[in-house]
């Protein structure tokens, strides 16, 4: 074959490929179509609720928390806020006070030694005053004390719930439980 004849062969190829297989490209629009009309989002108030951040202060009858308890080991096994139990814990129980201390066994560790329940702190996410989304799933809060960033992250849906970081009140804590949902 002659260079003139692949020349027009390939032409009427690239002819043929352009009007078969493009035949839009060459068409005029309709008029009755409507073209697609743009997504809108919500509102941003209708359906989540705005970060925000509240200040924390510790209650003002908690009892004072000095340093060289925080470095103290014994210390942190304790129940400083609640060092006896209540009437109401197993009132016939003859070990209730050991039980009691018992129930958690870490709480001024993890109020006080890793948490900031006894200092005054910022809390910022969508549900800050909360220690997890009412309405259910994930959930993520920062404390900040100082120039330290403390997280929290919650899940919650059914009967499963689930947190790990710094709760509203600035104690550490860890869960993670499930049970049935109740019948409704």
């Amino acid at each position: 074959m002659s260079g003139q004849v692949k020349f027009r062969l390939v032409l009427l190829l690239v002819m043929v490929q352009v009007f078969v297989v493009c035949p839009d490209a060459f068409s005029r629009p309709d008029p009755t179509i409507r073209p697609p009309a743009p997504m809108k989002r919500p509102p941003a108030g209708t359906n989540s609720v705005p970060w925000h951040t509240i200040i924390v202060t510790p209650p003002p009858n908690q009892p004072r928390i000095h340093f060289y308890n925080k470095l103290n080991p014994v210390w942190w096994l304790g129940n400083v806020d609640d060092p006896t139990p209540p009437a109401w814990y197993r009132p016939d129980d003859k070990h209730r006070t050991t039980k009691w201390r018992w129930r958690n066994p870490l709480h001024n560790f993890d109020h006080y030694v890793i948490g900031v329940a006894d200092k005054k702190f910022i809390r910022s996410g969508h549900y800050p005053e909360r220690n997890s989304n009412p309405k259910g799933g994930w959930d993520f809060e920062v404390a900040r004390r100082k120039l330290v960033l403390l997280p929290f992250l919650s899940w919650q849906r059914g009967g499963f719930n689930f947190y790990f970081g710094w709760r509203e009140a600035g104690s550490f804590g860890i869960k993670l439980n499930y049970s049935r949902p109740p019948k409704g």
